[in-house]
């Protein structure tokens, strides 16, 4: 798991821990100490922590002026024994929306699985973005049953053109106007 690194080809347009707005501010991530670890797996030290203990992330790329954050997820989300929507709500989501942000591309390829439980963070966050959304993009199969089965899809855009998108080809605007077009035909 040391090898899965956070996407880097933003880098020179975006870094979190460079954006005063960003809840990351001033974060520092070594490039070569390896010190976070899930479970009994070290992990790439790029990934940045909001005090999970299996869920990573990095905030890729943010446009105050259109409203959008994009965000990378490495790891497993867990409600029922971490309340991980907990943190990632009120450590991040909630420094983010009195900024502007209230579009939220959440980046799914490595949430190697989700555990749910009580719904109370998603319907904040739901309420608190009225103009805006929240859209999942390449959940693995499993990942996108359990969100299912617990109905903690109705809070997000997710499956069909979102299961599969080649995301890394695209710059963050190009991915942006393709999600809310997406957005806009499901929920118009």
């Amino acid at each position: 798991m040391h090898t899965i690194e956070p996407f880097y080809n933003w880098r020179h347009l975006y870094q979190a821990c460079e954006d005063s707005q960003s809840p990351l501010h001033g974060y520092f991530n070594s490039e070569v100490h390896f010190t976070d670890r899930i479970f009994d797996h070290i992990i790439h030290p790029q990934w940045d922590s909001i005090g999970c203990e299996t869920l990573y992330l990095k905030v890729l790329y943010v446009d105050y002026a259109v409203g959008y954050a994009i965000i990378e997820f490495f790891g497993e989300w867990n409600d029922a024994v971490h309340n991980d929507i907990m943190r990632v709500k009120r450590d991040l989501i909630d420094e983010m929306l009195p900024v502007g942000i209230d579009k939220f591309i959440l980046i799914g390829d490595n949430i190697l699985n989700f555990h749910a439980d009580e719904s109370d963070y998603y319907d904040e966050w739901l309420e608190e973005v009225p103009d805006g959304w929240m859209a999942f993009l390449n959940l693995r199969p499993h990942v996108l049953d359990e969100l299912i089965s617990y109905s903690i899809d109705m809070y997000f855009v997710l499956g069909g053109a979102l299961d599969a998108l080649n995301w890394r080809t695209k710059t963050p605007p190009q991915l942006y106007a393709q999600i809310a077009a997406l957005v806009q035909r499901r929920l118009g």
